[in-house]
């Protein structure tokens, strides 16, 4: 099956790495792939992004075995070395606005999900809500599950709803969504209410960081950012963005003034794996798709039908196929982070199962982590500043939260 073929392709060595056959201490091609695969099974792995549940949600699978369908199963994340995937509990922005309670309920049933991923499967997989949890879990030959809330809509304009998510082990929580919602704007979202952060908003930031929950800054406004920057009293996350930069229209990647007040405050951006968020051509093939329909439409009598955009889709997919990125590209986002930010500021949420099959080449599933180290080392990023980028960056911020919540807490 294509699946199992891409998976089995993660492992293998990528010749289009970079432009040298050599990286540090002249390491011959063969020696990179080699040493690759050797880093991703010692080094820590952390992706902070995979959205797995939802993908279940929609239609379960036992990701404790091979699946057919999908971006991530345990023996495919094995063999790609990862330890530690935060699980996406993502919530529909249109929740929100459809009763009290649906954002709310929706959410618990994801962490049910979840929780029963691990209960199936306590061989394979446990729970970590904490780093020092992570790091158990590796020790044990366990995969840490840990729990990312996409869309601060299940808060529901309640900071008990805030206390009751950290005891279900949300570590950190993206603002908002597609939507602009009660607590943020969105990048996404033309109506911009708040002008950034709501005043619940700001409370909502001031109380994650006293319950130790990071504070994730992918998916909202750039006002909403600096509004976070400014009321954050510990480092933020973007779990799943990438570097503007390349695709300069595109508000929901991050801006170069962004990504480095980000490091300033000693946070870190996770770069998004998806094809739209890395080349301005594949970011632009929408836009180009709905065009052309329109054009073709324009030059008919005919009233459109979802059969009709799905044949014209169809056809124009054909004629103009998607112009995937490739692993290249992620590497050159790596490293304008870290060439505007520094070592420290960059780390990977890859979106897998959320950026549907828009997935660069080379990094098609979670057996392909191996890939990105073969092509970090390609580059000449030492051992030590893979393991930064790999997860010991996201390690480093997380510790410092808990450290904060600690002292906050400290004889209450």
């Amino acid at each position: 099956m294509k699946r199992a073929l891409l998976a089995s392709l993660g492992l293998l060595a990528l010749s289009a790495c970079d432009n040298s056959n050599t990286g540090p201490a002249g390491m011959s091609e063969d020696e990179h792939s080699k040493r690759a695969v050797e880093l991703a099974h010692e080094m820590l792995i952390v992706d902070t992004h995979i959205d797995v549940p939802y993908r279940l949600n929609a239609r379960y699978e036992d990701v404790s075995k091979a699946t057919e369908t999908g971006d991530f199963d345990y023996p495919r994340a094995v063999a790609g070395g990862l330890d530690a995937p935060f699980m996406s509990i993502y919530t529909p922005a249109s929740y929100e606005f459809e009763g009290a309670g649906k954002a709310f309920g929706h959410a618990n049933s994801m962490i049910d999900l979840v929780e029963k991923i691990a209960a199936d499967a306590p061989d394979k997989f446990t729970l970590a809500h904490s780093p020092d949890a992570v790091l158990s879990a590796k020790k044990a030959g366990k995969m840490a599950l840990v729990l990312g809330m996409e869309n601060g809509a299940p808060i529901e304009g309640d900071l008990e709803n805030l206390e009751h998510f950290y005891q279900r082990g949300i570590r950190y929580i993206t603002l908002a969504h597609s939507r602009s919602n009660h607590i943020a704007d969105s990048s996404y979202d033309e109506e911009r209410p708040n002008d950034g952060l709501s005043d619940f908003g700001v409370d909502v930031v001031r109380a994650m960081n006293d319950l130790g929950i990071m504070v994730d800054v992918s998916h909202i406004s750039d006002a909403a950012f600096w509004d976070v920057i400014d009321n954050s009293a510990v480092p933020v996350i973007a779990s799943h963005s990438s570097a503007r930069h390349f695709t300069p229209n595109f508000e929901r990647n991050m801006s170069d003034d962004m990504i480095k007040a980000l490091a300033d405050k000693g946070g870190v951006i996770m770069i998004n794996f998806g094809s739209a968020f890395l080349t301005e051509e594949a970011n632009g093939y929408g836009g180009a798709l709905d065009a052309a329909f329109e054009s073709w439409l324009s030059q008919s009598d005919a009233e459109p039908t979802d059969t009709m955009r799905e044949d014209f889709e169809a056809r124009y997919k054909m004629e103009h196929p998607y112009p995937f990125a490739t692993l290249n590209h992620v590497l050159d986002h790596i490293d304008h982070v870290v060439e505007i930010a520094g070592i420290d500021a960059v780390g990977i949420g890859s979106d897998y199962d959320g950026v549907d099959d828009t997935l660069p080449i080379g990094l098609k599933d979670v057996a392909a982590y191996p890939n990105l180290i073969e092509g970090l080392l390609a580059r000449g990023y030492d051992e030590a500043a893979i393991a930064k980028i790999m997860g010991n960056n996201l390690m480093r911020v997380w510790r410092a939260i808990d450290r904060y919540r600690k002292e906050k807490n400290k004889g209450a």
